[in-house]
């Protein structure tokens, strides 16, 4: 009895001090929540037989500081396109290696030619391009006005939201008023933050998460969110529609990139490619209601999605959109503004 005990502790030992044989690689994704299926995530560790661990954040400034202050252990990362320009700017991305990413092809050329911010797909490649939009609650808002200046009619006073965003909240205030979404003009800007404090009083809060569960449970009748998140709650909650001012919206495209000091930029690499296979990048739209940006996995849409109104958006109303663009030494403006807005 004794011999077998030995045996076993001295087994116990073996496996603390060596572990159970090779250990798989771990790839850190820091991206945005809700936003890839997890059948997806599974299948990749299956054929790559790696482990993916997800950490999520709520608004590209969250995500830009964290991997700012360095020692993140991110291997791959989802800023909005224009971020992704800033922190390339400031060294915090590795090059793409394209031959390590075959599926890049799939990409749309149009897109990319017209609104994408890293054209050449250099140091980052397109996963879901966004709109922030409106939901309301239809059986309790009629005739509701497709206009961003909604947020303003007391009718709905603290029961609506709008997006916590410094760039998506001053550019729908700017577009409300007739200006770019992009402006950089101070007295435009001023009189967005004007516009920004009326609604200020008005709404319940600044929100980038709860928004889907109270649109959802009739918190709120009246929110402003993003296309694919409410899309998703839309699926659920047939007395809520989507609203497209008239004004027009942000276009923005979220993005793969890899930090510069990932760990694991080879298995990063790897998922890019493998989330851009069209059956796989048409299972994520699926998932998150949100258009991947890539001509065959369009092919491949469902006529549930592809009907769907947050893939439908009228096309006077797209005409009036813009793409939110990097603004350099100019964001320091809307960073001024901000704190004053939030004061």
């Amino acid at each position: 009895m004794k011999k077998i005990i030995s045996i076993v502790l001295a087994c116990a030992c073996a496996l603390a001090f060596f572990g159970c044989g090779p250990k798989k690689p771990v790839l850190h994704v820091y991206m945005w929540s809700d936003y890839i299926s997890p059948e997806s995530v599974e299948s990749f560790e299956k054929e790559f037989n790696c482990k993916v661990i997800i950490d999520t954040f709520d608004s590209n400034e969250m995500m830009y500081a964290k991997i700012k202050a360095g020692g993140s252990g991110y291997d791959l990362i989802q800023p909005s396109s224009y971020m992704a320009k800033i922190m390339n700017d400031q060294k915090m991305l590795l090059p793409l290696d394209k031959s390590k990413i075959p599926n890049q092809k799939y990409i749309d050329k149009d897109f990319l030619k017209n609104n994408a911010l890293d054209k050449n797909m250099d140091y980052s490649m397109p996963y879901m391009v966004c709109y922030a939009v409106v939901a309301y609650d239809a059986d309790k808002i009629k005739n509701l006005p497709d206009t961003w200046n909604v947020f303003s009619n007391p009718e709905f006073k603290k029961r609506s939201t709008v997006l916590n965003d410094i760039r998506e909240l001053i550019g729908i205030a700017l577009k409300v008023n007739g200006f770019s979404f992009n402006s950089t003009n101070e007295a435009e800007l001023q009189k967005a933050k004007e516009t920004i404090l009326k609604w200020r009083e008005n709404v319940a809060k600044f929100d980038n998460e709860g928004y889907k569960t109270g649109i959802a449970t009739g918190e709120y009748v009246l929110v402003h969110g993003y296309s694919g998140d409410l899309a998703q709650v839309l699926l659920e909650k047939p007395n809520l529609k989507l609203m497209f001012p008239k004004e027009g919206l942000s276009i923005s495209c979220d993005d793969w990139a890899i930090p510069a000091d990932a760990k694991n930029a080879d298995l990063a690499h790897a998922f890019m490619n493998y989330m851009a296979e069209p059956k796989i990048a048409v299972q994520n739209m699926e998932f998150s209601q949100y258009d991947a940006v890539n001509t065959e996995a369009r092919k491949l849409m469902p006529e549930e999605l592809r009907n769907a109104p947050a893939m439908n958006i009228p096309q006077e109303v797209l005409n009036k959109s813009e793409v939110i663009m990097d603004l350099g030494a100019d964001n320091e403006k809307y960073n001024k503004i901000w704190d004053e807005i939030k004061m």
